[in-house]
């Protein structure tokens, strides 16, 4: 884990995604509180977070596990006045989040519920919402259903748990939740806001651990993934899921 999060500082992003896709989801939500609490689980970097606090006059709770991508937040929004005394950080894992029951309107949450598995990820964050309070995610999903037999390969090893979007929806509802709405993400956020910077950092990295095989082996599966998604971007991505507890 160590070489991860190496690996992903300095980068603007730690998964796919882009400004315009958090603002396409939070377009999507009921009306929110006038001063909402939202709660951006694995946060890293906080490029969401950020885009979050900018769309509401509420507070957003950014936690993620490792310290210094909430360092690089805390410098993103040291000079931007409308965000201070707004954005607070938190040093945690999403396993074992250290809120109490029922305190926030929104959790949010951009590739990496992943982590703890999509059924558990809902199942375990609901307790932090209010009634009727709303939880986004964007989640890996199968976008159609004959993959070719070495990328279903690949992704057993990497998410086995990976789902189509009905059978993720139908996870939503078992779960206590109200599926409002969802969309899958460009290639554009794939491509050019997450694997365009990563490609650009990892011929560094490579060579700031060169005789590492650990590291070799990062960058190989690295260089792999992104190969993959160039060849089937059809097959699967990223979907974001607009989901309200209640009806």
């Amino acid at each position: 884990m160590d070489l991860i999060f190496e690996l992903y500082e300095g980068t603007p992003r730690q998964g796919p995604g882009n400004a315009a896709s958090t603002r396409r989801a939070f377009a999507m939500l009921p009306a929110l509180p006038e001063g909402p609490r939202i709660l951006d689980v694995a946060c890293g970097s906080g490029s969401q977070t950020r885009e979050l606090a900018e769309l509401t006059r509420g507070s957003v709770t950014a936690v993620d596990i490792h310290p210094r991508f909430l360092w690089d937040l805390r410098s993103a929004i040291g000079n931007e006045e409308k965000l201070r005394g707004r954005v607070f950080r938190v040093a945690a894992s999403m396993m074992s989040l250290p809120f109490k029951d029922a305190v926030f309107d929104l959790i949010w949450s951009e590739g990496a519920i992943y982590i703890m598995g999509f059924a558990a990820g809902l199942r375990s964050w609901r307790r932090l919402l209010r009634p009727r309070a709303c939880l986004v995610v964007s989640e890996a999903t199968w976008l159609r259903d004959d993959p070719p037999a070495e990328l279903r390969e690949f992704w057993a090893a990497g998410y086995p748990g990976m789902a189509s979007i009905a059978a993720n929806l139908s996870t939503a509802r078992t779960e206590g939740y109200n599926p409002l709405g969802h969309f899958v993400l460009p290639e554009s956020a794939w491509l050019e806001d997450y694997y365009a910077p990563l490609e650009e950092r990892l011929a560094g990295f490579r060579a700031e651990h060169e005789g590492n095989a650990d590291a070799e082996a990062l960058v190989t599966e690295t260089e792999r993934e992104i190969s993959f998604y160039r060849r089937y971007s059809a097959w699967y991505g990223y979907v974001f899921y607009i989901l309200r507890t209640g009806p």
